[in-house]
């Protein structure tokens, strides 16, 4: 891009991202338009996840030492919170929106000579900005049928209920040790043998216990979910309703603290082919059977290619300013111009969908003619 519009001046083009004055809004909203449009649809589904960008320094906007999932280890990087809509196996990105560690948001003159604006300056958790981005891609119109995280956003009970007040559909990783309640768990008035001051609180009849250890002697059963390049994709699954530990925390009997049962869930566990499992926490209905429950786990992947596309492709990773405004508008530009691919390749897709259906049609006439 810069050979094409600077091409006598990179800074040209360099200025114009960053310090330009213009105003992103439009064109956020614009791609999110645009995103509906392509794949946008009750089949679509809404990934959330994060991304990482290696930097060096300690300057440039959101960066610190913290997981580097490009890297697969602990690094200097930004972190950008990413929603990315799929339908199939086309995604589009739609947001990405930088976390600022605690070294950032604790440091004001630091923030300010990254130029964040005042409103982004409070400490927020990634579920919180992904939250946050969900409001606004709902306030757009965007349309799709669930949301796909992984444990990072997964283990966070408030991001799990911020979705479900939101009247969303989730599927969410969880760590093994998450706590769950059977789903006929019983809320029961305590008896105490000792006398003391009177239980003003019902307890559950039975403790939480690990998810794990809930799946533990479930039947797990293979299945295929979908098509790979090198043949169906298969695991082995597993699938229990629970009710998830998640509500008020309370003392019962002598464990201490412990939290109340929550909302009635599908706890579902993966097994795969190197024997390592994973599990998993959905609000779909009771009635969802077990591929329906692993095609949706596994939607999330898709924004994994987005996310190297965008790297490897576009650049998303190559922004040499320091600022909020540079940055998030750099992203934006990724964003636009991947949407703008995958507009090409889905009408070159239909292109040639539409010529094989005319070849098909012109072969059939030729042999009817001939039997004639």
């Amino acid at each position: 891009m810069a050979e094409r519009l600077a091409t006598s001046n990179y800074d040209q083009l360099h200025h114009f991202i960053a310090d330009g004055v213009w105003d992103a809004t439009p064109l956020e909203t614009e791609l999110l338009n645009q995103a509906d449009r392509l794949v946008g649809g009750r089949d679509a589904v809404l990934v959330i996840d994060d991304t990482s960008l290696p930097k060096k320094g300690e300057r440039s906007v959101g960066v610190a030492a913290q997981y580097a999932s490009a890297l697969g280890k602990t690094a200097n990087c930004q972190t950008l919170v990413s929603l990315t809509l799929a339908r199939g196996e086309v995604p589009v990105m739609v947001a990405l929106r930088l976390f600022l560690p605690d070294s950032w948001t604790s440091d004001l003159s630091r923030l300010k000579r990254a130029r964040v604006p005042v409103e982004h300056r409070t400490p927020r958790s990634k579920p919180e900005i992904a939250l946050a981005e969900i409001d606004r891609a709902m306030a757009a119109n965007l349309r799709f049928g669930c949301v796909p995280a992984d444990a990072g956003y997964g283990l966070s009970a408030p991001f799990r209920q911020g979705l479900t007040e939101r009247g969303l559909a989730w599927a969410v990783g969880i760590p093994r040790h998450q706590k769950v309640y059977p789903v006929d768990v019983k809320l029961i008035w305590p008896i105490t043998k000792v006398r003391g001051k009177p239980r003003k609180h019902y307890v559950p009849d039975i403790l939480s216990i690990a998810a794990e250890q809930m799946l533990a002697s479930a039947k797990w059963k293979t299945v295929s979910w979908r098509s790979g390049t090198k043949g169906r994709l298969k695991a082995r699954f597993a699938a229990l309703r629970v009710r998830t530990a998640d509500g008020p925390a309370q003392r019962i009997w002598d464990k201490g603290q412990q939290h109340l049962p929550g909302d009635e869930a599908w706890l579902i566990g993966e097994q795969r082919a190197s024997g390592e499992k994973k599990y998993y926490l959905a609000n779909l209905p009771a009635a969802t059977d077990l591929r329906t429950l692993a095609a949706t786990i596994k939607a999330r992947w898709i924004c994994e290619q987005a996310h190297q596309q965008l790297k490897e492709e576009l650049g998303l990773d190559h922004f040499e300013g320091r600022s909020w405004q540079g940055l998030h508008r750099h992203a934006l530009m990724t964003m636009i111009a991947y949407a703008f691919l995958q507009h090409r390749r889905l009408a070159y897709a239909g292109r040639k969908k539409k010529n094989q259906r005319a070849s098909a049609s012109a072969n059939h006439a030729r042999r009817t003619s001939r039997h004639r």
